[in-house]
């Protein structure tokens, strides 16, 4: 599988817009359908969001992928905050802290194909998602 990989910082609000940019241009780059990529941007929105506000900042990778038979995109967000001290509720669905757009890690996993979040108290957060075409 072959991929191609861009690193973007995240700091301000401004980089969460440059982070939906780049997300929807790999989409786009990758074939996704019109309803797809709206899916997948949505999803990246709320962690970049996430990422900001909860974590402090960080970085988004987004990376278009090239399976051979398949194509999609990745997006890794990876931040040196807080951590989420229970992910299990964290991921339950309606759970919002009131600050994000409302959709959650839940609403966001429904969004996108593949999923996982990795938490660590006091040492941050990372959440992958994959969108395939």
């Amino acid at each position: 599988m072959s991929a191609t990989n861009e690193q973007l910082p995240i700091a301000t609000s401004g980089d969460v817009v440059l982070v939906r940019h780049a997300v929807r241009l790999a989409a786009e780059g990758a074939g996704l359908r019109h309803l797809d990529i709206t899916r997948l941007v949505t999803a990246a929105s709320e962690i970049a969001r996430n990422t900001l506000i909860y974590g402090g900042g960080g970085t988004a990778a987004v990376e278009r992928l090239d399976a051979g038979y398949r194509a999609g995109v990745r997006v890794s967000f990876e931040d040196r905050g807080p951590g989420i001290a229970d992910l299990q509720l964290a991921m339950r669905d309606g759970y919002s802290s009131g600050k994000g757009m409302g959709l959650g890690l839940s609403g966001s996993k429904k969004l996108v194909d593949e999923f996982v979040v990795d938490s660590e108290v006091g040492r941050g957060t990372r959440v992958t998602m994959i969108k395939w075409r």
